[in-house]
Formats: structure tokens, C-alpha cells, sequence
């Protein structure tokens, strides 16, 4: 059984406790709560449980982008369609979008418990680096969703880093990616923002995350090292949803785009 089978039939999605089981149980209703009671040490389980991993993952990833989309005081409609694009690539069933939605409203709500959520998803990872920053990378584009972002998302971006442990400078070169995405997604992948202009070469230079000086041995490097973080198999064995196999799969068909860009420019 698929991981949200389990959370829907309520066998699996209560044991995930904390404030990710409750913000759960919020949404799918009495039948969780229940299943909830008498449940103490099932947060005990041990690492390596993908599908655990994956109901925290989908979990934190709605309910945080609700809160990134209230950071500047009003949801805009940029924004929310960002979140139902997301939404659309992971192709998800009517239950599960639904949920998708409660989560994002809840992440809007004054009371959400940030910091909490964002303690347990890091527990949850086990330190898969990969899958945290697979997470950042769509809190970011949640930022761009209406084409900018502006200085109270950033800081709760810079926030949200710092209780992931992820360092100031990896979320610069994180956003200076996405920025750079933007441009080979075309425009914003369905977002309502002005479409972005073609891709240049410092595009592809920054999609690479290698400098326009950097030896072509290096750049191939780079490739190489980002095609394996993101390649989705590699991803949902870490406890990636299946169901964002589809993003994953157009991170690494715009890294591909980036490459044979510098490639041609090069002559190699």
C-alpha cells in the first residue's frame, strides 16, 4: 500500500505524532484523531521508514508554503496558483488535493507552529540533505510565485534555513538557481507573473552553480553531481512522494537544458 493509502486508511499517517500528526489530524478529521489516542512512543519508529518520511515530507511542503505565501500579510493569487500548480504536478488524486489545500490554509492561520513542524521534518530526514534541499527549492518558488520576492519572504526563507540547518550561503545559490529556472520553465509554470525573459548563458552558468571561468572538467562535474541529487528514483528512495517524481523529473530536464547551453557556447 502507497503511502497515502496508509495515511488515508488511517494505518500509518497517525504514527507520524508531533505537530505534523496533529496538523494531520486537523485535516483528515475524526477518524485520525481517534487513531491518534493511545499511540504514545509511536514517534519512536526507526529511521529509514520512506513512508513515514514521505507523509512528513508532503505534510511540511503545503502547510509551509501556506505560511511563505502569508509572510508579506495577504495571499495573493500569484500564489495560490503556485500552490495548485504544485498541486497538478503531483497529479493528485481529489482526496489528497483537498488535503493539499487544508494544509496550505492552515499554514495561513496566526497559530501555525513553524518552528515545531520545521523540528520534526528535520528529525523526519535523517539528515537527507538532498530531500531538505528539494524542499527549500519549492518553498523558493513559492516566494516567485507573483515573480519577485520581497523582503518578508526572504526573511522567513533565511528562517526556515536556519532550523533546517541549511547555511546562508547554499539558500543564496539555491535561489539564484530557481531565478534562473524561471526562465527555462517558461512562464513560471502557470503562474500568473509577466513571463520571464529566455534563458542567457549566466542562466545556465548559475542553473550549473559553477562560474563562467570554471574548466570544463568542472563544469562537467557540476552536472553530473546536480543530475544525481535531483534524479527522481534517487529522490523517492530518500522519502520524495512519489507523486513529485514529475517536479523532480523537470528539475533535471532544465539542469540537462543548462549543460548542453554551456556546452555549445564552448564548443564541447
Amino acid at each position: 500500500m502507497s503511502w497515502w493509502g496508509k495515511v488515508a486508511g488511517g494505518a500509518f499517517g497517525f504514527m507520524l505524532g508531533g505537530p505534523l500528526g496533529a496538523l494531520l489530524g486537523a485535516v483528515l478529521g475524526h477518524s485520525l484523531d481517534k487513531g491518534m489516542k493511545g499511540m504514545e512512543g509511536a514517534e519512536e519508529l526507526g529511521p529509514g521508514d520512506r513512508e513515514r518520511v514521505q507523509t512528513a515530507f508532503f505534510t511540511t511542503v503545503f502547510s509551509v508554503m501556506g505560511r511563505i505565501a502569508k509572510a508579506d500579510g495577504q495571499v495573493s493569487k500569484d500564489e495560490i496558483a503556485l500552490a495548485e500548480t504544485v498541486m497538478r504536478e503531483m497529479d493528485l488524486n481529489v482526496e489528497m488535493r483537498n488535503t493539499a489545500i487544508n494544509l496550505f490554509n492552515q499554514g495561513k492561520a496566526d497559530d501555525f507552529p513553524l518552528d515545531e513542524v520545521l523540528d520534526q521534518f528535520r528529525r523526519e530526514c535523517h539528515r537527507r540533505n538532498t530531500l531538505i534541499q528539494m524542499f527549500i527549492e519549492i518553498q523558493i518558488q513559492a516566494a516567485y510565485a507573483d515573480g519577485r520576492m520581497d523582503g518578508a519572504e526572504e526573511q522567513s526563507l533565511l528562517h526556515i534555513c536556519r532550523r533546517l540547518g541549511v547555511p546562508e550561503f547554499a539558500f543564496r545559490r539555491l535561489e539564484k538557481m530557481i531565478r534562473a529556472e524561471r526562465h527555462y520553465a517558461g512562464a513560471g509554470r502557470g503562474r500568473a507573473a509577466p513571463p520571464p525573459s529566455k534563458p542567457t548563458l549566466n542562466d545556465a552558468y548559475a542553473i550549473l552553480n559553477v562560474n563562467a571561468d570554471a574548466t570544463d572538467a568542472e563544469v562537467k562535474k557540476a552536472y553530473r553531481r546536480l543530475m544525481s541529487q535531483h534524479h527522481p528514483d534517487k529522490l523517492v528512495a530518500k522519502g520524495l512522494p512519489e507523486e513529485m517524481m514529475k517536479m523532480a523529473t523537470q528539475k533535471t530536464h532544465e539542469i540537462r537544458q543548462a549543460y548542453e547551453q554551456v556546452k555549445s557556447a564552448r564548443g564541447i
